[in-house]
């Protein structure tokens, strides 16, 4: 694999994770496969038919939650892959590098408008993909794909627009996402107290300067999960421990979802 191809791959996994944020949240019930016949359901066996073993109730809703996952994440990646491979290859093989030294930002003006998306970066997106998320009731109604896309858009660039982090020697303790658990993806760290808010969580004696610089390594959908959750003073106060996160029921919730996503190799 060449190094652009390399880019490519890692800025792919990027999109999908912005992507996967944005369809989690609005989806109740995973989307079933299109063409997939519904589940019959089982009849229930007769009482007096003891030489038959029931069927584990606890397995079966396992095995559906199983089926249920690979079923969202095999439709993310679908509208992931589609998506992406629409975007101007510039923006499929981009850096933070390419986006600092070549004034990029000029050239992509965040946050993203739906109407700007759809004129510059989406002009050639596969109808099917904004069929799919009206059929799943992804989008809103009056929504374009464009519209829907440029929040995804706007959380992907200016992903790659970020500093790489420097090294933490904590990160070699980390045995997958700490909210989910996930330990096949990359992970960044999330600074526990929101750095946008250091000098006003000392001055008012919320926490002392010490424990400013705690963080938790999370992968990139979770990182987003945490930041949609909760505003940087609410995370302050309030959610500064990965436990104190971990408390909230959406949170687990969310973990439990995103946790179970497994992409297939392309």
């Amino acid at each position: 694999m060449s190094f652009h191809d390399e880019i490519s791959a890692k800025n792919y996994d990027t999109f999908r994770d912005c992507l996967a944020s944005a369809i989690l949240p609005r989806l109740t019930n995973p989307p079933a496969k299109p063409g997939r016949r519904p589940r019959r359901q089982r009849r229930t066996k007769p009482a007096a038919s003891p030489s038959v073993a029931s069927s584990d109730p606890a397995a079966a809703d396992r095995d559906e939650g199983a089926a249920a996952s690979d079923d969202l994440a095999e439709f993310v990646d679908y509208i992931a892959h589609e998506t992406f491979c629409s975007l101007p290859p510039t923006l499929q093989k981009v850096t933070y590098h390419i986006w600092t030294d070549g004034n990029m930002a000029d050239d992509y003006p965040l946050p993203l408008t739906g109407q700007w998306t759809a004129d510059n970066l989406l002009p050639t997106l596969d109808p099917s993909v904004e069929s799919s998320l009206s059929t799943y009731g992804i989008a809103a109604p009056d929504q374009t794909a464009a519209e829907f896309f440029a929040p995804v858009l706007t959380s992907y660039l200016a992903a790659i627009a970020t500093a790489p982090p420097p090294p933490r020697s904590t990160k070699v303790d980390a045995e997958g996402c700490e909210i989910c658990g996930r330990d096949w993806i990359n992970l960044s760290y999330h600074h526990l107290i929101p750095r946008m808010v250091h000098d006003k969580v000392v001055r008012r004696g919320w926490h002392k300067k010490e424990d400013l610089e705690n963080v938790a390594w999370l992968c990139g959908a979770c990182h987003r999960f945490v930041h949609s959750f909760a505003n940087h003073e609410d995370l302050a106060r309030n959610y500064y421990t990965v436990e104190r996160l971990l408390a909230e029921e959406k949170v687990r919730q969310w973990a439990g979802w995103v946790g179970k996503l497994r992409w297939k190799k392309r």
